[in-house]
């Protein structure tokens, strides 16, 4: 996927990220193992219950891999939600407790809506849901948690991404489908430094369109779809390590323009061989955002 070069006025750069600390022991790059499909041609699924009954069930075959994942952080100015798919920024929330849904809505959606805005130069943005996650401990079993994905995937697919302004935006989405739209999801840890299962994320110009794979995801209400991905060595994959509460990544999981720029942007939990043995668990929010413009 190639795109053109981004100016100093490119608005998908986000803010200048803090530098890192002094207490960073990730080297410039690492090998981790990153799970991927192994495509056995046929089309993979998996059935999610409601949360607290019972557990995800995938079929289709998965292997861990051994690839290269470099220090995001020290690249971290030069990134673009339009060349790579994603950016590291620092953002400080008003949100005082992550546990409340209400204090989410009230406070944490407003803040995310004028963050992506900002950072994609997007007329209206308009936040649609949120997924707390939790990698293990006590808070695991808890309704409103869910675990980590240690699997490499996207989450919209070019069928699903138009799907989902169907389903959210009513008589309006006739009309915002005519102008380019793009979804954007925003990850942060809501305790850290993050210790264990840090984000991976693969660089968009290294993702070829046959790496994609259609996966559907079978809710009880209703059945969505994300692409899996296949192993392909070219895949440049980066991470930020140690995020802390007050930093953000902004992931592009769907663009509807077809000029060049990120549309997709690959991603995956990884098990990083720096984490301490008493490491703490994480805990994370990531906000889904349908992002509209004028043009």
């Amino acid at each position: 996927m190639t795109t053109s070069p981004a100016t100093h006025s490119d608005p998908t750069k986000a803010a200048p990220p803090p530098p890192p600390r002094a207490g960073d022991t990730w080297p410039d790059r690492l090998q981790a193992p990153l799970t991927y499909l192994v495509d056995r041609g046929e089309r993979p699924v998996t059935y999610i219950p409601e949360p607290g009954h019972g557990e995800v069930r995938r079929t289709g075959l998965y292997a861990p891999y051994n690839v290269p994942i470099r220090n995001g952080r020290k690249v971290a100015r030069d990134l673009s939600l339009d060349r790579q798919g994603f950016v590291l920024t620092r953002h400080d929330t008003a949100v005082v407790d992550f546990r409340d849904p209400q204090e989410i809505a009230r406070v944490y959606y407003p803040e995310m809506e004028s963050l992506v805005k900002a950072a994609t130069g997007a007329a209206r943005v308009h936040v649609f849901d949120h997924n707390l996650r939790v990698d293990g401990g006590v808070e695991r079993a808890a309704r409103d948690r869910s675990t980590p994905v240690r699997m490499v995937h996207n989450d919209y697919t070019a069928k699903s991404g138009p799907q989902r302004v169907r389903d959210l935006m009513g008589d309006e989405a006739d009309a915002l489908l005519q102008k380019r739209f793009a979804i954007v999801n925003v990850w942060r840890p809501i305790a850290g430094p993050v210790e264990t299962a840090p984000l991976a994320l693969a660089d968009s110009r290294s993702i070829q369109p046959g790496d994609l794979v259609p996966l559907d995801l079978v809710y009880p209400d209703r059945t969505g779809e994300i692409y899996n991905a296949g192993f392909n060595p070219a895949h440049r994959w980066f991470a930020f390590p140690a995020m802390e509460r007050h930093e953000a990544v902004l992931i592009k999981g769907y663009d509807s323009k077809t000029d060049g720029r990120a549309r997709f942007t690959l991603h995956t939990a990884f098990d990083d061989p720096n984490s301490p043995s008493d490491a703490k668990p994480r805990r994370s929010i990531e906000v889904r955002t349908l992002a509209f413009f004028d043009a």
